[in-house]
């Protein structure tokens, strides 16, 4: 029997809105004026001031992503019980960082592939690394495990992780009867701390939208075939709320230790659209 558990916000509703012609263009005008008075700035005082800033690159880009979490959280702070249509036209906080970036390009401060590398390494390397050791610590110590699955925020404390965009987390169990996979309806709440930065096709709209209405369709676009007696549950992050996937562990890793399970953990399974699996050639 083919099962599909939709998990919504807690108290939700469903509004649906239209935005006139008109309207639509007062926005789009006005996020352009935004960008434009961003590149003023830029363009006409960060190279008189550079030399009195007392902060350093470091400090900065903490500090800068601590603003544009708290950005985030407020915009859902502000509409915390519907669902809403997104424009296609970016943030004000995206269109900044897209000027920013392409003034640093422009003088040739900061070379585009090196900056797409080092994305690509928070996305797929360091970030999930903390999650896949709180998925490898779980798989093998059956008490930590059920303080995880309990109280996540505390048990993923234990190992050190938390913060910005982790500050309340659930971590769901996958078993050979449930397959859970997280979204987020209304932009890309994302267990940052665990899991580091959100892939893109995270915060598409398609993965958005379908995940819902036919989660196991995309499911198998990843190339993750389920068979039909197997329940999916979709659970939608928040910003209040967070979710994680506890994935099974693969047949045959029983005598890998912690740092080997960790390394066959990918952010994929954490998010449930992949499972863990050994690499060809590995053998227990």
């Amino acid at each position: 029997m083919r099962r599909v558990t939709h998990l919504r916000r807690r108290g939700s509703r469903r509004v649906t809105g239209i935005v006139e012609p008109e309207k639509r263009g007062l926005r789009q005008k006005q996020k352009i004026r935004a960008l434009s008075a961003v590149q003023v700035y830029y363009d006409g005082r960060t190279a008189e001031r550079v030399h009195v800033m007392k902060t350093s690159r470091r400090d900065f880009i903490a500090n800068a992503g601590a603003a544009a979490a708290a950005m985030h959280d407020l915009a859902h702070a502000q509409e915390p019980e519907h669902e809403h249509e997104h424009s296609l036209v970016p943030s004000d906080p995206a269109l900044r960082v897209k000027s920013l970036e392409s003034l640093l390009v422009e003088k040739g401060l900061v070379d585009p592939a090196a900056l797409d590398t080092l994305i690509d390494t928070y996305e797929r390397k360091i970030g999930p690394r903390n999650g896949a050791q709180v998925v490898a610590r779980a798989w093998l110590d059956p008490t930590y495990k059920r303080r995880l699955l309990a109280n996540a925020d505390s048990a993923i404390a234990e190992l050190g992780y938390g913060g910005q965009q982790g500050e309340h987390m659930v971590v769901v169990e996958n078993t050979p009867k449930v397959h859970n996979m997280v979204v987020c309806t209304l932009c890309s709440c994302y267990p940052w701390p665990v899991l580091g930065l959100p892939p893109v096709w995270y915060k598409s709209a398609p993965y958005r939208s379908r995940s819902v209405i036919d989660p196991r369709g995309v499911l198998r676009e990843f190339g993750l075939e389920l068979p039909e007696d197997v329940e999916i549950r979709v659970h939608d992050s928040t910003a209040e709320l967070r979710y994680l996937v506890l994935p099974e562990r693969p047949a045959g890793s029983e005598k890998l230790n912690e740092e080997e399970l960790a390394a066959l953990v990918t952010r994929d399974s954490m998010i449930g659209v992949a499972k863990v699996t050994l690499p060809p050639g590995v053998h227990a």
